[in-house]
């Protein structure tokens, strides 16, 4: 595919608001989870006893009066994240250039703003029931809130969507930008993710048997479940010009194995086929990545299967790793996040490793480190993988 270039790219998690946060936090191996404190549903229940990786200042930084009526927690964290590392300065200039009709939102999201709908019923009043008045806003209440508000937040016109895959959405938000400027539709695109807890994530995940009481431990022997958390994170794309140097997307690959509901295919089919997919788009060999970051999750299935896919496809120099220890697993928007991650060790050699994990399990391949690293790179890569076996691998480059 034709490089798109990276004007700016921008994440806020457990580990600050900015780039520089996140990048401090790597380098010095200092994670964001925390034990959990998020309020239940039910008054007067204890919180879940687990970690998670809960972003400060939400809950003080209300929206600007002229978008008012879109408030409610995810899209604080949406509107806090467009704001970060000169990402509105890069909008208003694509902007001059190309016009807001031509300039595409694609937002990816696991559970959008089910937080204010799950506050809504838990304040239902009044025969019939109805939901209290500050809560009484239908826009908020469907998937596609998170795409809805950037696009008003912003003032971009051009074509609008919200990526609902689970925990891929906010990596194939990059494939569709590509797509949509190949195909002539638009110019450019910001691209991004917004994830934030609320009870059917911690609870819904915890009937899954799938969370960890103490803090994940991806790829260890003895990790039993994933750590939670809530991220937002956008990257501005646009094509390159001849020769340009700086940040570029090479290639993306996607695929749906379907073999289960919420568990991988057990050979790793559809993540081999995403990661060789977006290989043969790039137009590189696997031994020519540098960096791989991992889903790594912290569950039994999906390690053993990432870790087998990625032993199939890489030679053993390749540093491969899952930042979920720093982070939690941030859902929907996992793939913007960790594709940050992916462009910070590209501009820095600083490469991460795998925060809680010591014992390596023996599944694991020579690929899979645990330790930090420091070598510059040219290509990096970024897999989010999510349930129903919707996966998607992204290239990056620093040309």
């Amino acid at each position: 595919m034709p490089p798109l270039a990276i004007r700016a790219y921008t994440a806020s998690t457990a580990l600050g608001h900015g780039l520089p946060a996140q990048a401090a936090a790597l380098r010095e191996r200092r994670s964001g989870l925390r034990r959990n404190d998020f309020a239940p549903l039910a008054p007067g229940q204890a919180p879940l006893d687990c970690w998670i990786g809960r972003v400060e200042g939400i809950e003080q930084a209300p929206l600007p009066p002229a978008l008012a009526h879109w408030d409610c927690r995810n899209n604080r964290l949406a509107w806090l994240s467009l704001n970060q590392d000169g990402l509105p300065q890069a909008i208003a200039a694509a902007v001059a250039r190309h016009g807001a009709e031509r300039v595409a939102v694609i937002v990816g999201t696991s559970t959008s703003s089910i937080g204010a709908t799950e506050e809504a019923y838990a304040r239902l009043h009044g025969e019939p029931p109805r939901f209290p008045a500050d809560l009484d806003r239908p826009q908020l209440h469907t998937p596609h809130s998170p795409g809805a508000f950037v696009a008003a937040a912003t003032g971009l016109r051009g074509p609008c969507v919200t990526v609902a895959t689970a925990c891929s959405s906010s990596a194939k938000v990059f494939a569709q930008a590509a797509r949509l400027i190949a195909a002539g539709v638009v110019d450019a695109a910001l691209v991004g993710g917004v994830d934030t807890l609320c009870g059917s994530v911690l609870f819904g995940f915890n009937s899954l048997q799938l969370v960890s009481p103490d803090p994940c431990m991806p790829f260890d022997a003895r990790r039993v479940g994933l750590s939670l958390g809530e991220a937002g994170g956008f990257a501005l794309l646009e094509r390159c010009e001849p020769e340009e140097r700086g940040l570029q997307l090479r290639g993306y690959g996607e695929s749906s194995d379907a073999h289960h509901m919420s568990t991988p295919h057990p050979q790793g089919l559809g993540a081999r086929l995403a990661m060789a997919d977006a290989l043969a788009r790039a137009g590189v060999d696997a031994d020519a990545i540098g960096y791989l970051n991992l889903h790594g999750t912290a569950t039994p299935a999906n390690d053993q299967v990432e870790a087998l896919a990625v032993a199939a496809l890489f030679p053993p120099q390749l540093h491969a790793s899952s930042t979920k220890g720093w982070t939690g697993h941030t859902l929907g928007a996992a793939g913007i996040v960790e594709s940050a991650f992916a462009l910070l060790a590209l501009d820095s050699g600083e490469l991460p490793g795998t925060l809680n994990s010591r014992e390596p399990d023996p599944g694991n391949g020579p690929q899979i480190r645990f330790d930090n690293a420091r070598a510059p790179i040219r290509y990096a890569m970024n897999n989010s993988f999510g349930f129903g076996g919707n996966n998607c691998s992204l290239v990056f480059a620093r040309a």
